[in-house]
Order: structure tokens, then sequence, then C-alpha cells
């Protein structure tokens, strides 16, 4: 607590006028990077042609953040923030992606692997400052939601076992 309070440049006191521990600043923080519905980009038109998941919605509201969601979504970060994120993204998505074909149930399972993907892949874009053309990302991103990217690992697999 003191080091936090030197840094802030407050005294204890004061801290907590407006926090009850360190948690509770952890807390109120990705609270407050957990985007609201009312905040989301409008998704109008939620595929591509393929059918597939727009992910420049999902970098524009990482980038907005990034400095934060790299450090609470990173190797020490906090595990519980992914899924407050994915809590208030699904939704929006469901609503939007899924239609009467499957299950609520198969839905949830679906939208739960989809964010975790977008998450983790958005992670690891940032981690590695950006070294991959943002249309690239998307591209190969789309790619393997439609079956090409392991397509090609079976190529390569069938070619190296022969």
């Amino acid at each position: 607590m003191k080091e936090i309070t030197e840094k802030a440049g407050y005294n204890r006191g004061t801290f907590y006028e407006y926090f009850s521990d360190v948690y509770d600043v952890l807390n109120q923080i990705e609270n407050a990077l957990i985007p609201r519905i009312d905040e989301l980009p409008p998704i109008q038109n939620p595929t591509n042609d393929n059918g597939m998941i727009q992910l420049d919605l999902f970098m524009k509201l990482y980038e907005k953040n990034n400095g934060y969601y790299a450090v609470l979504l990173g190797e020490n970060g906090d595990p519980a923030f992914a899924g407050k994120l994915k809590r208030a993204v699904k939704p929006m998505i469901g609503a939007a992606f899924f239609s009467s074909s499957i299950t609520p149930i198969e839905a949830d399972y679906l939208l739960e692997f989809v964010l975790s993907a977008m998450i983790g892949i958005l992670g690891y874009w940032f981690l590695e400052n950006k070294s991959l053309p943002a249309d690239r990302l998307i591209a190969l991103v789309y790619d393997f939601m439609d079956g090409k990217v392991m397509e090609q690992f079976k190529s390569i697999h069938r070619g190296s076992a022969g």
C-alpha cells in the first residue's frame, strides 16, 4: 500500500477514501476497462462474406485499452479479467451470430472458444509489437476459422509422413 500511495503522490488516508484495499483498486480498474454494451462498436453485419466474426471490431476495442489489456491478460495478469471481458461481450455477440440451428448451450461453448481465441491472438499480437500487419492477422484468423489453415497443416503432415 505504501509503495502505491507514494508512486501516486497521495497519502494513505486519501487512498482509503476511494478504495478498501489493493484488490479494490484492481477491481475498479478492471470494471472501467470492461466495455458496456453501449460502448461496443455496433454489429450490423457481424460477419464477413464467409460468415466469420469481424475480428477488427475486437481489434479496435483492444487497441483503445491495449496498455491495460496487455498487463491484465498477460502472463502475470489477472486470470479472472478474461472471463469478465468475455461475459461482457457474449450477450451482444450471441444475439448477433447464432441462429436457432444450435442450442443455447452449444452457442455458449462456441462463443467461449471464439472469444478466448480472439483475446489470446490479440494479446499475442500486441506482445509481439504488431509484427504481423493487421489485415494479414485478420485474414489468418478467418482462414483458420474457415478450415483453410487446418487443411494446410494436414497437407504438411501428409507430405512429411510419405
